[in-house]
């Protein structure tokens, strides 16, 4: 649909299209109207302009978020576009407001906040080149370290190490950046821009590095950590992380695969988990937890008790849950407020079907995403999740893949769906039809692919229609078979292949080792 667009925006667009006409006619365009031309640049992909704006910015705050999202002017959002000829120009510009020689007086810029910008699967921008956060990390440690390189060695106006501007980021650091990233915190009390993490991500990193740069980045600002691939945190080290440094303001934490493993449990074991507990109850802020592919079987209770802000989101999956787990959740103070609910990999219609129920009436009121992939889910237990989701009318995003469940089963459950008024997103699994008979659960990777195709087109298309005759074009269905879409992997994936490559031919070698000796 097209968008209106107010005469100010439409005079703005105009002003900005002659990129030379608009550079050298800044310095008369009134301070209130900078926010304007900017959206309208960044729309139009007018690098050079957004450049002088920002080295021009007349205003006390810079917020990518506000400047791009939603206004009077022109209601389209544009947060999502992360365009590389604009972003860099953004980066750049702020760079050359630091070096611009006009009196530091006339110099109001005191924060900036880059966190508003949302990496998206689809961009619309006409350069088709995007610049995801781990770039925008990598740039922008790039451009401090030069900085503050170019004003120790030149001749600058004394005026500019006066100048202080808090760069607000959602950080992105693996081994190819760390070096970079690591210098330019090391030197961040020392530069005029200074860079403040309020989001960290690390992924393919060695303990030791991640322990040195998290330390850096001054944690009493982080909102969210995100620990992912690759960085081999037990939990012992996680205790360790948690006595050391304090999280103040930490709303979101996810942990990294196998973090917690209750199988190899002993008595300090039990200890450590308790004191990590403690440590989290102490996170006022905390709202939303990742743990998944940890086996935390019966200590649930252990870990999420001493919580005392209720959990907004939980992703739990594949953590062998057992009943004593399920029956917590559904009668913890947890349960009213979980708006985002991930409990895949477990086989809930056998091990704890009425104590599901319960968390699900529970939650009901606010849920907002609800995931169940790899749950055992078949055509004989679909009445008794329509009853479970019936009450959830705030329900946005239902993801299901990987369930053993007829065409049939699915085309009942599309016709229920279509009555949850707020549902956006659907993701379900390719029909067990389309498989060959005798196909077991869950599918390894090798077979995931051998379906019958044109068979899963045809159920697909009659899927859709049941939602396009309910009037529901408003709902994406799809079956994203390795995943749903994740910015970060899709930024680094070549990094981690290379790391997995690198992991498996190590373990390759010491295997021969072994076997030679063994010989």
């Amino acid at each position: 649909r097209t968008t209106m667009k107010s005469l100010r925006f439409i005079s703005a667009e105009a002003f900005v299209s002659n990129a030379e006409f608009a550079r050298k006619n800044l310095g008369a365009v009134a301070h209130d109207l900078f926010p304007l031309l900017f959206k309208a640049s960044y729309l139009l992909e007018q690098g050079e302009v957004i450049h002088d704006l920002v080295e021009n910015w007349p205003l006390f705050d810079f917020n990518m978020g506000k400047l791009l999202g939603a206004t009077l002017d022109y209601e389209e959002d544009l947060s999502h576009r992360t365009c590389s000829v604009c972003l860099e120009s953004c980066l750049t510009g702020l760079r050359d407001y630091v070096l611009n020689q006009s009196s530091p007086c006339s110099k109001k810029l005191k924060v900036v906040d880059l966190t508003g910008i949302k990496d998206v699967e689809v961009q619309f921008c006409k350069c088709k080149k995007t610049m995801g956060r781990w770039a925008r990390t990598q740039l922008l440690s790039k451009l401090c370290s030069e900085l503050l390189a170019y004003l120790q060695q030149a001749q600058c106006n004394p005026g500019t190490f006066e100048i202080s501007i808090n760069v607000l980021i959602d950080l992105f650091v693996t081994e190819r950046n760390y070096e970079l990233v690591m210098q330019a915190l090391l030197k961040n009390c020392s530069c005029p821009l200074k860079i403040c993490c309020v989001a960290f991500r690390s992924d393919n990193l060695t303990l030791q590095k991640f322990f040195y740069i998290i330390k850096l980045t001054d944690p009493s600002l982080l909102r969210k950590l995100e620990i992912v691939h690759n960085v081999h945190l037990e939990m012992e080290h996680l205790e360790m992380l948690f006595s050391s440094i304090h999280f103040p303001l930490l709303m979101s934490l996810t942990l990294p695969a196998r973090t917690f493993n209750v199988q190899r449990f002993t008595a300090t074991d039990e200890q450590m988990l308790a004191t990590i507990g403690e440590k989290m109850g102490e996170m006022t802020q905390l709202t939303e937890l990742s743990m998944s592919f940890s086996i935390l079987t019966g200590r649930i209770q252990k870990l999420l008790s001493p919580l005392k802000t209720p959990l907004k989101m939980l992703d739990v999956s594949n953590c062998s849950l057992n009943h004593a787990d399920m029956a917590y959740l559904a009668n913890s103070f947890h349960a009213n407020h979980l708006e985002a609910l991930d409990l895949s990999g477990h086989d809930i219609p056998e091990l704890y079907p009425s104590t599901f129920s319960k968390l699900l009436t529970h939650c009901s009121s606010v849920l907002r995403s609800l995931t169940l992939e790899d749950c055992n889910i078949q055509d004989t237990h679909v009445n008794m999740l329509i009853l479970g989701l019936s009450q959830c009318q705030k329900l946005q995003e239902f993801k299901f893949m990987g369930n053993p469940l007829s065409s049939q089963a699915l085309k009942h459950l599309f016709t229920f769906l279509c009555e949850l008024p707020m549902l956006k997103n659907v993701e379900f699994p390719v029909p067990r039809d389309c498989y060959p008979t005798g196909i077991t659960y869950p599918i390894d990777d090798a077979s995931l692919c051998r379906f019958d195709h044109q068979k899963y087109e045809r159920v697909a298309e009659e899927l859709n229609l049941i939602l396009l005759q309910a009037n529901r074009e408003d709902v994406k269905a799809s079956t994203p078979l390795f995943g749903s879409y994740d910015a970060a992997v899709q930024e680094t994936n070549n990094e981690l292949g290379a790391y997995l490559i690198k992991s498996f031919k190590e373990t390759l070698e010491k295997f021969t080792t072994s076997f030679n000796k063994m010989s």
